[in-house]
């Protein structure tokens, strides 16, 4: 049987459900994971997979920072490593990021997908939804949009996945892949294994 060893960036944010939904996601497709929660270098040796999971962003890049995790992250996400970036993880690997509100947050972010995101597009906690989404290549998604970010711009070789309709930014991009990094602005570790059902698939070969 195959055998993939995932990495979980677990500075901030939802790691547990992740792991679930990853653990979940490799029964279904007949796959062993071994599952490592991220916090320093040497925790990223070996690793077949990468999870950067939703959170607060800016802690999320204070705290990379702090354990001098930034350049080695780069590396391996350049490099090839599969790695999906779910709200906060979108906006940790974007190129470009602004907030809807103050505008340039000068945060430490990997700079690794040609992408440019919105943080907190679409409002506060209490303003959360959900929504099926058709993802190209993986199908019909239940997504739940918590405090997240919109992409509003991709470019190079990013290809838009799923887009919704934004009451002031028009027509967002709300998942994207760009060679081996997948970014949803929303949190399918909620509701469904389907995105980490291909992530696994594409560190395998099989996309």
């Amino acid at each position: 049987m195959s055998s993939v060893r995932v990495g979980v960036l677990a500075l901030q944010g939802d790691v547990e459900e992740h792991e679930y939904a990853v653990k979940r996601a490799a029964e279904e497709l007949g796959v062993n994971v071994d599952i490592t929660r991220v916090k320093r270098v040497e925790h990223l040796n070996g690793l077949g997979v990468l999870i950067i999971p939703g959170g607060e962003s800016t802690t999320i890049g204070s705290l990379a920072r702090r354990n001098g995790l930034i350049d080695r992250l780069r590396d391996l996400i350049i490099n090839g490593l599969p790695t999906l970036g779910t709200c906060a993880g979108a906006i940790f690997m974007a190129k470009e990021v602004r907030d809807s509100v103050v505008g340039e947050t000068g945060q430490s972010i990997l700079g690794v997908m040609d992408i440019a995101v919105v943080r907190n597009a679409f409002g506060r906690q209490g303003e959360s939804f959900e929504s099926d989404l058709e993802i190209d290549g993986i199908g019909i998604v239940r997504s739940v949009f918590i405090r997240s970010p919109a992409i509003i711009r991709a470019w190079g070789n990013t290809r838009p996945l799923a887009s919704v309709m934004h009451p002031r930014l028009g027509n967002v991009i709300t998942a994207a892949q760009e060679n081996n990094m997948l970014t949803t602005a929303f949190h399918p570790e909620l509701t469904t294994t389907k995105i980490h059902k291909y992530l696994l698939e594409v560190a395998m070969g099989r996309q």
